[in-house]
């Protein structure tokens, strides 16, 4: 009998049905990814633009909720014991008390959430509903930014520059997560 993570609902890569190796293996992968996906960014202060929130909610796609949200601690984890897996190579607990404090706290929320709904059926199958899902997500994660850097420098100027220049990359990460999924649902058809 090989170990499972008990009664994990799948996201779209059912990683439920795999052994508890192959789990750890995908979670290990995740953090590889969202490590890669911090370091495709353009600096900005006091807030960079990465691919960050692309990553997290793909993470919660595919992966599942429970899997997706582990995979987001996990990789929180590496940062804390100091590597150098965030956006800027930053790593230790700087990060999770400066100005970026509340995108981070918000991500393994947006993975839970696009998991959780994954699972529910918006998936790549429903590319306009994926879309919708994803923006959501990476509203949430904007807002709960915004509240961080609010309390930081104040409402205005949180807004000016911890919302208003991520809005356009909040849709285009959107839809770019729809399509892929919808490629990704099209080739998992295609192979049945």
């Amino acid at each position: 009998m090989t170990a499972q993570i008990r009664n994990a609902p799948s996201g779209f890569l059912d990683l439920s049905s795999k052994s508890f190796v192959q789990q750890a293996l995908f979670v290990v992968a995740g953090t590889l990814v969202l490590a890669l996906a911090s370091k495709l960014s353009v600096p900005m202060i006091p807030v960079p633009i990465t691919m960050q929130t692309f990553a997290v909610t793909m993470i919660g796609a595919l992966y599942g909720w429970r899997l997706g949200t582990l995979t987001v601690l996990a990789w929180f984890g590496e940062a804390m014991l100091g590597l150098p897996v965030l956006a800027g190579g930053s790593s230790g607990l700087t990060p999770f008390v400066g100005p970026t404090a509340g995108y981070l706290v918000s991500f393994p929320i947006m993975v839970a959430l696009v998991g959780f709904m994954t699972e529910k059926g918006i998936n790549g199958h429903r590319p306009v509903g994926s879309f919708l899902l994803h923006l959501s997500a990476n509203a949430l994660g904007l807002t709960l930014g915004w509240a961080w850097l609010a309390g930081l420098l104040g409402a205005e100027k949180a807004w000016i520059a911890g919302v208003a220049p991520f809005i356009l990359g909040a849709v285009v990460k959107s839809a770019l997560a729809a399509a892929v999924l919808k490629v990704v649902a099209l080739r998992a058809e295609a192979s049945k």
